[in-house]
């Protein structure tokens, strides 16, 4: 049964109290400073030395309200007070009876509150319950003494003193418990038994983070104690060493160290650099972390080749040979290389070059590379940069970082064992950048040969040399390097193979290479040129030979299911069967027009796959003036076609053009492939001559192919991809191309069969276009009158 409780109403002077708790039955002093607990203290002593003292929600108030303070405190009675330098009043107290507060009164000069007192009455209480809960308490207070040592032996013979429940709960709060929260729910609690439950699971709690702490304590304790029993284990072991003329292993291993840095020929800045290092190892502790990095970086320093070379082929002609065996065609490139060996012959102490091998994929740029390395004998290193962000792959991660290496061509290099080696950094053009770093900007001092004879590695921290070493970079287009690096790169570009070189590359090198890849004998496979002809046309539209070394594996592995399932011993691919192997063919180039067409135009366009021929269409239509373009233009190419429609404008009356016909003529230009975004001016010309046959009813040349950017004056300005463009041609039976007179230089790289087939004529201007294109040019012609109408073109 609830035990009932005495209640008794007074009006009593308040002093809020900071971080301290005051229970019934104790006496305590603490010091008072604020002017109003001080007014407090002098109303109390000047009555009946009668308080009532409150805690704090939040220490850190410097003026709290009563809302500030817990609604229960403890009633009670001064029984000293001092005064003490500073304005400061030490007080001591004795704690009387609990008690709430209803209402408060007064808040100036000082708190007057109305205060509940709960006083406990003798009769109708639960003896053996308070009897129960109070020895669980004891036991569990007994438990938290031998964990604890904030107990001292004055509260523990206090405690067993008292025979009150209640009054061994307010004890043991008052004198264990810390947190201000943990005091004040006993304090809260009237009931003697709610009370002892509450003490109860508090001191539970307690003593569970005590056993936590013993534990790590212990752990901490044993690990200290094993790393000075091994500390001491170790130095008597020195010591024992010592007195038999032996070396410990730590000594051994510093002096392995010094052997093998004054072995390595190291430079005067690396051997200073190791030395110090390893006297870092010979003092630092054994068994310390720091140790398996100084070794680590000592091992990098050793192994790597500072005079460490590769004696490179000085024969031109067998230099020449292995280059011609391996790669059929890219002389450009054959003949840079043998410069190189040739110079190198003379100036021995030559800079290594910074090469860039710019084009298409598939055009060997790449193995192209390897083979230089087999040709000047040297070792070969490739990194691929494509989907490089990190900055750290160039530079390496400096040693404050756990896990540190040095970055890729410092490791590159000591890998290869060689400091004049072939390095290669493929896809230079796909690196990109983000919050890790530019590795495009790493790269300017490694392929600076101005700056790299003083490389320095985040990781290393010496400048290595790298000098010696032959660069070599590939990139498929010039237009994502960035400027500073490119400039430090000389461009070799390898244009797209014609289909004579694709099928020289197919009989010298990919046949044979399939062949014995898929296990056939060269005899039991026959591929005529016709039918490697049929492949290169029918099955594959690229600039290299990717696709048709891919076809050709086809071709194989069908073959070599033949040979295995049947007693055939040799089967003979002719261009019938590649249907039958390979299936229906996957592309078919645009032939020329079967006839002279007005508004219509072969265009000549370069993409990655190589060239192509654009079908450039143009009408005339009712309207106002309006220049329609369709076909997925980009905006360059959308520029060329209005420079190319205001140059007809500008010139109506010598082209035999309606100088009126902008007011009600639309014109609309059409580039079919509409799914394919094209872009770039070099069809400018080729814009131009369309509208300008559909405003004069004038054909256009069935066989003339045309490419070049124009200005408003007419003029006619170089372009880029000349030679796939001059193929492209060729494939769809164009017999003359026109091309800008600026781009004459670039005919070298045509292939002379090709030459000879297709008729090359420069122009400067859209005049001498317009003599080639037309059937008939339409100066001569009469103004047609029916081109104001909106005469329809086709």
């Amino acid at each position: 049964m609830p035990r009932k409780k005495k209640k008794n109403k007074n009006l009593l002077p308040c002093v809020p109290l900071r971080g301290v708790t005051i229970f019934p039955y104790m006496v305590l002093h603490f010091d008072v400073g604020r002017d109003r607990s001080i007014a407090a203290l002098d109303e109390a002593m000047l009555s009946n030395q009668m308080l009532f003292l409150a805690t704090q929600k939040n220490t850190r108030t410097e003026d709290p309200n009563i809302e500030d303070l817990y609604e229960v405190g403890t009633i009670s009675r001064i029984k000293q007070m001092l005064k003490m330098p500073g304005d400061t009043i030490r007080v001591l107290v004795e704690g009387l009876s609990r008690g709430r507060i209803i209402k408060c009164h007064e808040t100036s000069p000082f708190f007057v509150v109305e205060i509940e007192e709960v006083e406990d009455e003798p009769g109708n209480r639960n003896i053996l319950e308070e009897e129960a809960l109070m020895r669980g308490l004891l036991n569990v207070f007994e438990d938290y003494i031998k964990l604890s040592s904030k107990a001292s032996p004055e509260t523990i013979i206090s405690v067993n003193a008292v025979q009150d429940p209640g009054q061994v709960a307010d004890v043991i709060a008052a004198n264990i418990l810390v947190k201000t929260e943990d005091k004040q729910a006993v304090l809260d609690a009237f009931d003697i038994s709610e009370r002892l439950r509450t003490l109860y699971d508090i001191l539970s709690r307690e003593i569970q983070i005590l056993e936590i702490e013993r534990k790590i304590n212990l752990r901490v304790k044993n690990q200290m104690d094993k790393m000075q029993r091994d500390y001491y284990l170790r130095e008597q072991l020195k010591a024992i060493n010592k007195e038999l003329g032996m070396r410990d292993d730590l000594s051994s291993e510093v002096d392995e160290y010094k052997l093998k840095v004054q072995n390595a020929g190291l430079p005067e800045e690396a051997f200073d650099k190791a030395m110090r290092e390893i006297d870092r190892l010979a003092k630092t502790p054994f068994g310390s972390a720091e140790t398996g990095v100084i070794r680590a970086y000592l091992d990098w320093i050793i192994d790597m080749p500072w005079n460490i070379y590769t004696e490179d082929n000085t024969d031109l002609k067998k230099a020449a040979a292995i280059l011609a065996d391996e790669h059929y065609g890219l002389e450009k490139v054959k003949e840079r290389i043998i410069e190189f060996l040739a110079v190198h012959q003379l100036k021995k102490n030559m800079k290594g070059p910074i090469i860039c091998f710019v084009g298409p994929p598939g055009v060997g740029k790449t193995s192209i590379a390897r083979s230089i390395a087999n040709a000047l004998n040297r070792k070969f290193i490739r990194m691929s940069l494509g989907g490089v962000r990190d900055e750290a792959e160039i530079r390496g991660h400096r040693r404050t970082y756990i896990g540190a290496i040095p970055g890729r061509v410092i490791s590159s290099i000591k890998n290869s064992g060689s400091k004049n080696p072939v390095f290669l950094f493929d896809e230079v053009d796909k690196m990109g950048s983000d919050f890790r770093g530019d590795p495009a900007s790493a790269l300017l001092e490694v392929l600076d040969s101005e700056q790299n004879y003083t490389f320095r590695d985040h990781y290393l921290e010496i400048a290595f040399d790298l000098s010696k070493v032959m660069f070599l970079t590939t990139a498929n287009s010039l237009e994502t390097i960035p400027r500073a690096l490119l400039d430090r790169l000389e461009v070799i570009r390898i244009a797209g193979y014609t289909d004579e070189e694709k099928i020289n590359i197919a009989k010298r090198h990919l046949i044979p290479k399939q062949i014995s890849e898929h296990g056939l004998n060269p005899k039991s496979i026959l591929l005529p040129e016709q039918s490697v002809r049929k492949i290169i046309t029918d099955y594959t539209r690229e600039a290299g030979v990717r696709s048709l070394e891919r076809q050709i594996a086809s071709i194989c592995r069908k073959s070599a299911r033949i040979v295995v399932g049947t007693s055939k011993k040799q089967i003979k691919v002719s261009t019938t069967d590649i249907t039958k192997f390979l299936g229906v063919p996957i592309y078919k180039y645009d032939k020329i027009n079967r006839q002279d067409e007005v508004g219509s135009v072969t265009g000549l366009a370069w993409t990655v796959n190589g060239g192509e021929t654009l079908s450039i269409e143009a009408i005339l239509l009712k309207g106002t003036g309006k220049l329609v373009l369709t076909g997925h233009l980009g905006e360059v190419m959308k520029e060329s076609a209005r420079a190319g429609f205001s140059y007809i404008r500008a010139k109506a009356d010598s082209l035999g053009v309606n100088p009126d016909f902008h007011n009600d003529t639309d014109i609309h230009i059409h580039i079919p492939e509409g799914a394919i975004p094209k872009d770039g001016p070099s069809a400018g010309v080729a814009m131009t001559i369309a509208t300008l046959s559909a405003l004069t009813a004038t054909p256009v040349r069935k066989d003339v192919a045309m490419t070049g950017e124009i200005t408003l004056r007419g003029r006619v300005l170089a372009v880029g991809g000349l030679k796939e463009k001059i193929l492209a041609a060729h494939r769809a039976e164009i017999t003359t191309v026109l091309i800008p007179s600026q781009n004459t230089k670039d005919l070298d790289e045509i292939p002379d069969n090709i030459k000879r087939s297709v008729k090359i004529i420069a122009i400067d201007h859209l005049d001498n276009a317009i003599e080639q294109a037309f059937v008939t040019p339409p100066q001569s012609k009469r103004l047609l009158k029916a081109q104001t109408g909106g005469e329809n073109a086709n």
